[in-house]
């Protein structure tokens, strides 16, 4: 079941990226991609901190969306902001597209009036004259590399269909010719979700990333609101920065345990009657993908899967379930990757199956001291099982308490060791908590043992002293 989701489709055509590299030859431009290295990996990295830093100075309480918008941007993905006027979501919009210095810009409100030309372009009369149905699109949508569509579900049939192949595809029919648009990334907006009409639930389908957006909730955002700074926003990124990302993460793996995380995660779901398409599920993992790329690994990480509960819902409602959802098989799979450093399931194997044997071996300990006689060979089964038990729980008590005082040492800078599994994440505390978590249940397995080995040999065991109270 699990090997019919290692099928996943391949984004952009090699003609096309051929076609790239021609033109940026010729242009001068920087050389075709190569694998990641460390040293252009952390130029990109360098980049994005300085564009979450410029973001981050003029849009308040907007850190996560910030981080969202720009995986978005690189991995060639369409997002949707759902909320109320006076949010700076087009403001926001616009500015991103200035980090890639981008003036093939295009924004819109469309109303359910808005017409074809208003969006596409006007008709070429000259065309006309010739029985062709031309449109001049220089300057409008099939035009730009960024573009912004404000209450994009007031958009009419007319605008909708082209819509459609724009967003998926970045194709746009223009008569009979078939165009394909230097469109990098569309945000969309709406105050409101589409009604349950056929082609607004098509339109809604091509948004992978969806994320409410609210009106400030701090005093403090107020306060910097009224002092914004006076510098116009830099160029950060170039256009070759996406097309080396976009091109670099068709090259990453996922490996089969990522793989039935996400087929777990999808039948978690559905039991609770969310059905996502498969077309979504193959563009999470091109997300994914892309992310490992951003923190320059050749491999998917469940650190790269933090944003999909963002990719899941339909009506903003959902979220706090999906998210549940998600983070319940997030920290499973967390634990089972670090079962190497922390073996948590195999110390509990151990600590359980000596506590089922407790009464019974300190029972016959008692005996033993009050000078009960015991047939022989029930005897020598008890000391060789005594024995046995003696030499396990002190080994792995040893051992779990060396790995535990190790895993203290380590959370004084979790916050840096959870930073370099995804540069992106912003709630870094939300994650060492995960870890907290985690040493704890080390604790509480390492007591047990501790408790089993006090009560069997009424004595401590040497080598496993450790402060409980940190």
């Amino acid at each position: 079941m699990v090997d019919n989701w290692k099928c996943f489709a391949v984004y952009a055509r090699i003609d096309k990226e051929a076609i790239f590299h021609q033109v940026r030859a010729k242009e001068g431009g920087p050389a075709p991609f190569a694998p990641f290295t460390m040293l252009n990996t952390t130029q990109l990295q360098q980049k994005i901190d300085q564009a979450i830093e410029v973001l981050e100075r003029r849009f308040f309480e907007r850190s996560e969306l910030i981080r969202l918008l720009i995986l978005g941007i690189m991995s060639g993905e369409n997002a949707l902001l759902v909320g109320p006027p006076g949010t700076a979501k087009s403001q926001l919009a616009r500015s991103i597209s200035k980090l890639f210095g981008s003036e093939h810009w295009f924004d819109y409100l469309l109303t359910r009036f808005t017409t074809p030309d208003e969006i596409f372009g006007p008709v070429s009369l000259q065309q006309l004259k010739q029985d062709q149905y031309v449109r001049k699109t220089a300057g409008y949508l099939p035009s730009a590399q960024f573009a912004f569509l404000d209450e994009i579900f007031k958009a009419n049939s007319a605008i909708l269909n082209s819509l459609l192949s724009i967003l998926h595809e970045r194709i746009y029919f223009n008569g009979r010719e078939k165009e394909e648009v230097p469109l990098l990334f569309l945000v969309a907006a709406s105050n409101e979700l589409p009604d349950e009409e056929e082609q607004l639930t098509a339109l809604y389908d091509r948004f992978l990333i969806r994320y409410e957006v609210g009106y400030l909730q701090h005093a403090s955002s107020y306060e910097k609101m009224f002092d914004p700074p006076a510098k116009e926003i830099p160029v950060v990124f170039s256009l070759y920065d996406v097309k080396d990302v976009q091109s670099a993460s068709k090259k990453v793996a996922i490996s089969e345990g990522l793989i039935y995380f996400l087929y777990s995660l999808k039948k978690d779901l559905e039991e609770k009657e969310f059905v996502i398409s498969d077309r979504r599920w193959n563009k999470i993992v091109h997300v994914w993908k892309t992310s490992a790329v951003l923190n320059g690994r050749d491999y998917v990480s469940i650190w790269d899967t933090v944003f999909t509960p963002h990719m899941l819902w339909e009506v903003p409602e959902d979220l706090p379930v999906l998210r549940e959802l998600f983070e319940k098989r997030f920290t499973e799979q967390v634990k089972a990757e670090l079962e190497a450093e922390l073996p948590l399931r195999r110390y509990h194997q151990i600590a359980q199956r000596w506590l089922e044997k407790e009464s019974e071996l300190h029972a016959f300990q008692f005996k033993k001291e009050i000078g009960h006689k015991m047939g022989a060979q029930r005897t020598e089964e008890y000391r060789s099982m005594l024995e046995e038990c003696r030499l396990e729980l002190e080994e792995t008590g040893r051992d779990l308490r060396n790995r535990l005082l190790g895993w203290q040492r380590r959370e004084k800078d979790m916050n840096a060791y959870i930073y370099e599994k995804n540069r992106l994440i912003h709630q870094v505390d939300k994650y060492t908590v995960k870890y907290v978590h985690l040493r704890v249940e080390g604790e509480r397995i390492l007591q047990m043992i501790q408790g089993v080995y006090r009560t069997v040999f009424d004595r401590e065991i040497a080598g496993t002293e450790y402060d409980y109270t940190l």
